[in-house]
């Protein structure tokens, strides 16, 4: 029997902790506006950099983690997070706010590149990634519904991620010093699974880029086309936040059943329909529909492509490299949004992004079908390759390779033996004691 699978909550506290300020993004850059003296596209910049900061950091760190120690990483981003966001939430000099995001956002970066490096080394990436990001769902919606009753002003959600970042610091005494390598494992070891890796990471950037390109108009969509109050849109989207606590939790029921290819390919094409249907919108129906099916969905094939990445490496670089592209999407997706919404209008921008998503579908699936197979029986040879089950179960990720099917088979070469011939077996009794 095997041992019972316990939750890493050190290491889902530092995800959480990591990934908050993209989740309050849309607040932060609003009240920006809103509190201090920045346009609408000034605030929006400023949110932009704190991202591409946040990403600047995966890349940089990428494959340092282990030299440096988790712990010892872990809590520099910590650090860097509390004086960065709290610094900036304690002035109204903008120069002081733009400086403090940035810092509090290479933070944010670190943290979740330690993350994702040891979620990557857990048994079960997607169990770690799926707990983490309900948990950042369930504080994000937490934020959304309480700053809002406690006054205007800028520094309210950036305090509320210094915070963070400060209850989380006692945490990291109970995370791994460093990163457990397979025995076999050199510190220098080249990139598995190079051109997956690459096609992934390259697909995760439009994706993401997709989903806040969305989200960054969406206010607008449901003010200016629905023509909604601020208090029903407000309302949207709480229940959308809701609804996406909804799909974090059933991914962590369905776990590994369906595999990662079909959640991660027909999840994206039903995004893709949401997002044209909310950006069409004309009414409370279909805003409200278009926005809560979207927010359910997105977390679940997110948590799926987090697992993904995970297993392309069990050293954490893809998962971490995967993570920065995707920040980097994501820092552009409200100036993108706002590009085509301003040129062709919100249901043409729906349309591309749409139909974007098909086309990235197509190579994100093929990533998870050529690399997602489950092992086999021990001494079996998995589908396209891969390691036999009971090496994985005894040592971990194997240096060797395994052939894959399909592939050319060694000629085989019949040896003669000479050996005395060996003589006829007598019959035996059922009881195979004595002979007959």
């Amino acid at each position: 029997m095997s041992a019972p699978r316990t939750t890493p909550w050190p290491l889902v506290a530092l995800f959480t902790a990591g990934y908050l300020a993209p989740y309050l993004l849309p607040t932060t850059v609003g009240r920006l506006d809103s509190g201090l003296p920045l346009s609408a596209t000034q605030a929006g910049a400023v949110g932009s950099a704190l991202l591409l900061s946040s990403a600047a950091a995966g890349f940089v760190l990428a494959s340092r983690v282990e030299r440096i120690g988790s712990r010892t990483l872990a809590r520099f981003g910590l650090a860097l997070a509390l004086f960065g966001y709290g610094g900036a939430a304690l002035t109204t000099a903008v120069p002081a706010v733009v400086a403090g995001a940035v810092l509090g956002g290479f933070g944010s970066g670190t943290a979740t590149t330690v993350a994702a490096t040891l979620i990557a080394g857990q048994r079960d990436p997607h169990r770690a990634s799926t707990a983490g990001l309900l948990t950042v769902s369930a504080l994000a919606g937490a934020v959304y519904l309480t700053v809002p009753r406690l006054g205007p002003g800028h520094g309210l959600p950036l305090a509320a991620i210094a915070l963070t970042a400060l209850v989380v610091w006692p945490l990291t005494g109970r995370l791994p010093d460093g990163v457990p390598a397979a025995p076999t494992r050199h510190h220098k070891a080249r990139l598995p699974h190079a051109r997956s890796g690459l096609v992934l990471a390259t697909a995760m950037l439009c994706w993401s880029l997709a989903q806040n390109s969305l989200w960054g108009v969406s206010g607008r969509i449901g003010l200016d086309q629905a023509q909604l109050s601020e208090a029903t849109v407000g309302a949207v989207f709480a229940l959308g936040l809701g609804a996406g606590l909804t799909g974090v939790l059933a991914a962590g029921a369905l776990g590994a059943r369906l595999g990662r290819a079909v959640p991660i390919g027909a999840g994206t094409v039903l995004i893709a329909g949401c997002i044209a249907l909310s950006a069409s919108s004309t009414d409370l129906t279909s805003f409200a529909t278009g926005e809560i099916a979207w927010n359910t969905l997105y977390p679940v094939v997110l948590s799926y492509l987090i697992g993904l990445a995970a297993s392309l490496d069990p050293r954490g670089r893809w998962a971490v490299l995967v993570g920065s592209a995707s920040s980097l999407g994501t820092a552009a997706g409200p100036l993108t949004g706002s590009v085509l919404s301003a040129q062709a209008g919100f249901p043409a921008m729906g349309a591309v992004l749409g139909a974007g998503l098909l086309v990235i579908a197509l190579p994100m699936t093929a990533v998870a079908l050529h690399t997602g197979g489950r092992p086999l029986l021990p001494g079996a040879i998995r589908r396209r390759g891969g390691h036999p089950a009971a090496l994985v179960a005894a040592t971990g990720t194997p240096t060797g390779t395994v052939p894959e099917i399909g592939a050319p088979e060694q000629p085989v070469v019949q040896i003669a033996v000479e050996a005395a011939a060996v003589p006829a077996q007598r019959a035996y009794d059922k009881a195979g004691s004595e002979a007959l």
